[in-house]
Order: C-alpha cells, then structure tokens, then sequence
C-alpha cells in the first residue's frame, strides 16, 4: 500500500509510490488502465514505481496493467516544484 498525503500546491490527495532508485513519486490517488506504447503520449508510474509510455484508458486492444498517473501531470501548480 502507497503512503497518502497531500499536495503542498493544490492541497489535492496524493499517494507516494517508492521508484526503483528508492526516490518517492507524487500520484494521483486511483489506478487506472494503460496499455503500455512505446511512444504513448501519456505516462503511469507502475504499482512497482517504473516511469512507462502508454495510452491510458485505451478505447481499444488490450490493457497492459493499472498504474497511477504522476501527480505533476494535472497539478494547477506544478512549477512551483521544478527544479532549476
């Protein structure tokens, strides 16, 4: 199970998914379905903490798996937090 917080920018519910490096990653709370493309143009973070390209919500072929979409991708406040 993910750690839960909040967003210091926008005060939205977020989970903390552990990346392979051991770093800790902001999602948004609630899996959704991907099918994972090469060059998709959304990204998930695996419930194993791997960045993949891939269709969310695919309207068609199969799904890959669940994953969390990084909660920088729909943060109204995201830049705030990018590094310089």
């Amino acid at each position: 199970m993910a750690n839960t917080g909040k967003c210091r920018g926008c005060g939205a519910k977020i989970v903390w998914v552990k990346t392979p490096a051991g770093k800790n990653m902001p999602c948004n709370p609630g899996l959704v379905p991907y099918r994972e493309e090469y060059k998709g143009k959304d990204k998930v973070v695996t419930m194993g903490g791997e960045v993949v390209s891939c269709r969310t919500f695919p309207a068609y072929g199969p799904v890959t798996d669940m994953g969390y979409i990084p909660h920088f991708a729909t943060c109204p406040n995201a830049k705030q937090f990018s590094r310089k």
